[in-house]
């Protein structure tokens, strides 16, 4: 860790669907509860359209599913705090970013954080989703003055090369790659190993219906690799607060 999990204090992860938050920082929400801290998600949508086979799950069968699957993949990492804020899946971009921001604004009042950790405005694959709900983010922490500190989800060129097979095979980054950034530029750059790792791939395996296919063409051990590295970025918005 650049920073370790403690100086992280209570954290809000915002994101857009499920298995975002445990793809991104289960691992340090794993850490951070461990350690005694406050760990609260909020998640958009229920990522209802997430899957290649819609007739054999449909929207609303698909939902529930996801959102079981999120309560037990939460759970495994010890957070417990969780809001819905219904979104369509697909739909974040048309949603008026007053209205997205309003949202996060509630949250932000509700839980106090004091760090946000979210997407970055490439939404780390591109996805409009992701892309929608880092600009809420931006919005709310500024209209709201909250003393939370904002970090971006991001990447640097090692991870990519290392794992390019899977994110390749399997169109990871199918709208657009995460921004690059040197590990000596990071806040946060974790390579999670041990119970801490053990955990965060549970919580991804019990994301089944976005997991399954992955875990069992890479296995086990590939799988746990290519999950156990987490980086974060500070924004161009803090470093103008902090200005």
């Amino acid at each position: 860790m650049m920073t370790s999990v403690t100086d992280l204090g209570s954290i809000l992860g915002v994101w857009a669907h499920p298995d975002d938050e445990a793809f991104l920082s289960g691992g340090i929400m794993a850490a951070a509860r461990d350690a005694g801290q406050a760990v609260a998600v909020v998640t958009a949508t229920l990522g209802e359209h997430g899957t290649p086979d819609p007739v054999a799950f449909p929207p609303h069968e698909l939902t529930e599913v996801r959102r079981h699957e999120l309560d037990r993949s939460l759970a495994t990492l010890g957070v417990h705090t969780h809001r819905m804020l219904g979104y369509r899946d697909g739909g974040c971009a048309a949603v008026a970013p007053e209205h997205g921001a309003s949202r996060i604004m509630q949250a932000i009042d509700e839980f106090e954080p004091d760090t946000v950790l979210t997407f970055g405005p490439d939404g780390y694959t591109g996805h409009p989703d992701h892309r929608a709900v880092s600009g809420w983010v931006t919005d709310a922490v500024l209209a709201t003055n909250s003393h939370a500190r904002v970090l971006h989800a991001t990447a640097e060129h090692d991870f990519l090369s290392r794992f390019h097979d899977i994110h390749d095979r399997f169109n990871v980054f199918f709208a657009g790659k995460p921004s690059v950034n040197r590990i000596t530029d990071m806040a946060i750059h974790a390579e999670w190993g041990g119970s801490v790792l053990d955990r965060k791939v549970l919580a991804l395996a019990a994301q089944r219906s976005q997991t399954g296919s992955l875990i069992a063409e890479l296995g086990w051990a590939r799988f746990r690799e290519w999950v156990a590295t987490e980086s974060f970025v500070v924004p161009a918005l803090e470093l103008a607060r902090s200005a």
